[in-house]
């Protein structure tokens, strides 16, 4: 079988080297072109940086009072109401009066009370911070743009990175049937 196979490769190869048979495959090389100009390509790049910005910020501030007492609204209901029944001259005046003096009693009472009242005003300080973002443009370098030369004709490319004086090439030859 082995001579077989050999005794066949021998007449292809005496066939091919007469013409006499053609075959469809090509065969590749690799060669070295002359490099006649090599330029960087670069490309300006947004980039954003966020940090946090903080700041001291005095608010005014305002205590309530913890505890309210009716005590002057009842004690001005009461002295409303006797004021109110005095003034009547009769049961059903009297009656009508210490309501209305009991109602205008407890208002004034309410009054005096809001008016007297102090507040505690005082001052805080506090942080407040955000966030925002550093803007810088750099410039990036994408590649080369590389022109050169093989068998007296100019190609181009991009490529990653700078290929000196030379640039590997790589030639497919096929025939044309």
């Amino acid at each position: 079988m082995k001579l077989l196979n050999r005794i066949n490769t021998v007449a292809v190869t005496a066939f091919l080297s007469a013409g006499l048979i053609s075959t469809a495959s090509g065969s590749t090389s690799y060669y070295e072109a002359d490099v006649i100009q090599s330029t960087a390509v670069y490309r300006t790049v947004e980039t954003q940086t966020p940090r946090q910005e903080c700041w001291l910020e005095e608010v005014v501030r305002e205590s309530r009072p913890q505890y309210r007492s009716t005590t002057p609204n009842i004690l001005g209901a009461v002295i409303g109401g006797a004021i109110g029944n005095a003034v009547g001259h009769n049961k059903s005046n009297q009656r009508v009066g210490a309501v209305v003096g009991a109602v205008l009693g407890a208002s004034v009472a309410r009054d005096i009370t809001h008016t007297n009242r102090s507040r505690d005003v005082y001052y805080e300080t506090i942080e407040r911070c955000e966030t925002v973002y550093d803007t810088y443009l750099e410039e990036r370098l994408v590649g080369y743009d590389v022109l050169y030369s093989y068998n007296n004709q100019e190609y181009s490319v991009r490529t990653q990175r700078d290929p000196g004086a030379t640039i590997r090439v790589r030639v497919n030859v096929e025939p044309v049937l």
